[in-house]
């Protein structure tokens, strides 16, 4: 099978930055889509960007413009880069992977949390 492990999350200021990452390990054979979806607490998970494996993403609104989501095919790896966060932008983010043996499989979770 397969396993996806997200760092990068932590402490931060508003108005900073953050660079999430996410690699894709075990008997991968291909991976479609990769994206992150992030949940605030009291809140259902929400997708916050994705990226099919050819390069074309998807945004939610609220982060457009700061965040850019890319990938290294040759790594199994996904990025979010975030910019300009905001206290709205805190939460736990979970990246996933539709991988084209084994289907959607998703990280364990990374903590961003932002101080104003």
């Amino acid at each position: 099978q397969v396993q996806l492990v997200e760092s990068g999350g932590g402490l931060v200021q508003a108005g900073g930055s953050l660079r999430l990452s996410c690699v894709a390990s075990g008997n991968i054979f291909g991976i479609n889509d990769m994206g992150w979806y992030r949940q605030a607490p009291g809140n259902e998970r929400e997708l916050v960007a994705r990226i099919t494996s050819g390069g074309s993403t998807n945004y939610d609104d609220s982060v457009t413009g700061r965040f850019t989501i890319f990938r290294e095919n040759a790594k199994n790896t996904v990025y979010l880069e975030m910019n300009s966060l905001k206290d709205e932008d805190a939460g736990v983010y979970y990246c996933y992977g539709d991988f084209k043996l084994w289907g959607r499989y998703w990280g364990q979770g990374t903590r961003v949390t932002i101080s104003s």
